[in-house]
């Protein structure tokens, strides 16, 4: 593993190439006809050499990040017009350790902590993507180590010459619909709110919209006290997935109080109750004991994860989250390539199979979930961990069975989605955008191939087809399940079919902004 020492040393014998490369910039490269690449070893580096070891490399060689926190490099960009593009930073990293930078564009910070993980081998290269606004003519895009360990070695950035897709941006249009009808003091802790408020802060990201950041902030304060307490006890697992929010607002206020809160939700974990295999309950309470729901993993397994990155517990928080989702899996998994949205251990709940405790029904949502945590953990998660193979044979699984399931006529999911025949079945929204961006996150990663591709297509055309603007100028999104218990057919297919119901649009966001980053394709 290169060592800091190491790095000063080669840094003598580069100084001249590294004096050249910080003194000019050089246009960029051509790398497709609608972007430019800008290769790593022409920009301003700081605390960092070039070096051209590692094959696979573009250009003349990389740069290798000395290990230590502020070393940066920083391009001078060019856009036409003024808009939103991709920035996209080709990487490779062979620790183990996830090396996060901080993403600065003319100065503005745009991605405090994008996720640089292991790659497997200094010669696998790989990439990260922001989507950001740049002006029109000259900008600068820095990249800046928020650790010790400094950068992962850095080979460009391509910068997408194509502005957002002509259109409305429909992610604006859902965020400002809803906090037009909903102040931020008005929702609540639940886990449809929380996650609406997580893919708030995704169109955050890309658009650097004060107000979405403000409506955030203005729950947070509504919400949590100044010792972190939320007035709830977090006895079960959907009441867990306001601590990604939490995660959130201590990175972008640095106020105690949400570290405090978040950890109050990881420290709820030890005391928690699980299965004699060590899953999870899915409630403390008396009515679910021993039960595990494929819901559960995504209220509190990616927190998990994310808090063992922010707050240096990545052995606890990746052992926890990645054996979770093996028990889970093990006793959900259903052969047609899909998840039943539940188990009981104890096989004494009225809707539990006798022999193998699982429920009669593969509820749609429920697969969803699962399919989202699996990807949420596997970004974030070392490429040498010992599960993470496991992980990516789920995400396999599950992109067979939404390949197989999908409405050919809609490109949408059944509420039933392994029943698309039986009378009263309708395609159901929230879990058609869940499916849609596991897909789509999937091929661009490499756990699927792209022969895939044209499901996350057919998956987001079906889904735009319920989004509409009303008379009111503002946003609607229909056909979304309300929350749901475990029950049986009859019991899925009569539940509501709502219009703008949190579940919706939480889930909407999160595909609609990685649709954005990654438009569909042919």
């Amino acid at each position: 593993m290169r060592t800091h020492l190491a790095k000063r040393a080669l840094a003598r014998s580069v100084a001249a190439l590294v004096l050249v490369a910080s003194a000019f910039v050089v246009p960029g490269q051509p790398a497709t006809a609608a972007s430019t690449r800008y290769e790593a070893e022409q920009a301003t580096i700081t605390d960092g050499v070039v070096e051209s070891n590692h094959a696979g490399f573009t250009g003349t060689g990389f740069v290798n990040y000395n290990n230590a926190t502020g070393s940066s490099v920083e391009w001078t960009v060019t856009a036409p017009d003024a808009g939103e593009y991709s920035l996209i930073f080709r990487y490779a990293n062979g620790t183990t350790t996830n090396r996060p930078m901080s993403i600065a564009v003319n100065g503005t910070i745009v991605n405090p902590n994008l996720a640089y993980p292991g790659t497997g081998a200094w010669t696998n290269w790989q990439t990260q993507t922001v989507r950001t606004a740049l002006s029109a003519g000259t900008n600068t895009v820095r990249a800046t180590a928020t650790t010790a360990n400094g950068g992962p070695n850095v080979d460009s950035v391509t910068v997408d010459n194509q502005a957002a897709p002509p259109g409305r941006d429909w992610s604006r249009s859902v965020v400002d619909s809803t906090m037009a009808r909903s102040s931020p003091t008005s929702l609540g802790l639940g886990y449809a709110h929380a996650l609406f408020l997580y893919g708030t802060y995704l169109v955050y990201q890309r658009t650097q919209d004060a107000r979405y950041l403000n409506y955030i902030k203005a729950w947070g304060n509504a919400k949590v006290s100044a010792d972190g307490g939320t007035g709830s006890s977090y006895n079960n697992l959907d009441s867990m997935l306001a601590g990604n929010v939490f995660l959130i607002l201590h990175r972008e206020t640095g106020e105690a109080r949400y570290q405090r809160a978040a950890q109050r939700i990881w420290n709820r974990f030890p005391s928690y109750p699980t299965t004699t295999d060590g899953g999870y309950y899915h409630s403390t309470s008396s009515s679910r004991v021993g039960q595990l729901w494929a819901d559960g993993v995504f209220m509190s397994q990616p927190f998990v994860a994310r808090y063992g990155v922010q707050y240096n517990q990545t052995g606890t928080g990746f052992n926890r989250s990645t054996n979770q989702m093996k028990v889970y899996y093990s006793h959900l998994r259903h052969t047609n390539g899909l998840l039943y949205h539940a188990y009981d251990e104890h096989k004494d709940e009225s809707w539990a199979n006798p022999q193998t405790g699982q429920s009669p029904e593969v509820w749609c949502r429920a697969v969803g979930w699962f399919g989202m945590t699996l990807i949420d953990i596997l970004e974030i998660l070392p490429a040498d961990h010992p599960n993470r193979t496991a992980l990516i044979d789920m995400v396999r699984h599950l992109a067979g069975g939404y390949q197989r399931w999908q409405d050919p006529a809609t490109g949408r999911w059944f509420q039933l989605p392994a029943k698309p025949t039986v009378s009263g079945n309708w395609t159901e929204t929230s879990c058609s955008s869940m499916f849609t961006f596991t897909i789509s996150r999937a091929v661009e990663r490499g756990y699927i191939d792209a022969s895939y591709q044209p499901v996350a297509n057919k998956g987001y055309a079906g889904v735009l087809q319920k989004v509409s603007i009303g008379g009111d100028g503002r946003s609607n999104i229909t056909d979304i399940c309300i929350g749901t218990n475990v029950g049986n057919q009859a019991y899925y297919l009569a539940r509501t079919r709502a219009t703008n119901d949190f579940h919706g649009l939480g889930a909407f966001l999160i595909m609609n902004e990685q649709l954005i980053r990654r438009p569909p394709t042919t």
